[in-house]
């Protein structure tokens, strides 16, 4: 399974492309569609369009093997609210929620707004979606 043209546009739009590096809300440098740099990654010229498109397709491929391996079955809206979750805050915090259950999942998300210590309005649109997603 394969996020939607939906979902994709909608992390897109919430990460928004930044062509230089940036630290993001928590303080990792950041690139593009929301790309976290990894040791020995430099862009100190910045990155093209393409190559931020090309960022974000390498980043989905690890998402989607990780969601593939909890074995679920599920919805593509509940597809699409797992795989956004986990674009933006990663595999532990996924499997945190999970702990709790697939069927607390849509209370569990209104959970995780915080950023860089504070709640953030555009987490909170976020995880909206991910609510709505996840109940379609």
């Amino acid at each position: 399974m394969s996020p939607s043209v939906e979902c994709v546009t909608a992390i897109q739009g919430w990460e928004g492309l930044r062509l230089q590096v940036y630290n993001d809300l928590n303080g990792y440098p950041t690139i593009g569609y929301g790309h976290k740099l990894q040791a020995g990654e430099s862009y100190p010229n910045g990155i093209t369009q393409e190559q931020a498109d090309a960022l974000f397709t390498q980043d989905c491929v690890p998402f989607e093997n990780q969601i593939a391996s909890f074995g679920l079955t599920l919805t593509q809206g509940q597809y699409d609210a797992l795989f956004s979750f986990l674009y933006n805050l990663g595999i532990s915090a996924l499997k945190t929620m999970l702990g709790h259950g697939l069927d607390q999942v849509p209370q569990q998300l209104p959970r995780w707004v915080n950023a860089g210590g504070k709640q953030q309005p555009g987490l909170v649109a976020r995880r909206n979606q991910e609510v709505v997603w996840w109940n379609s």
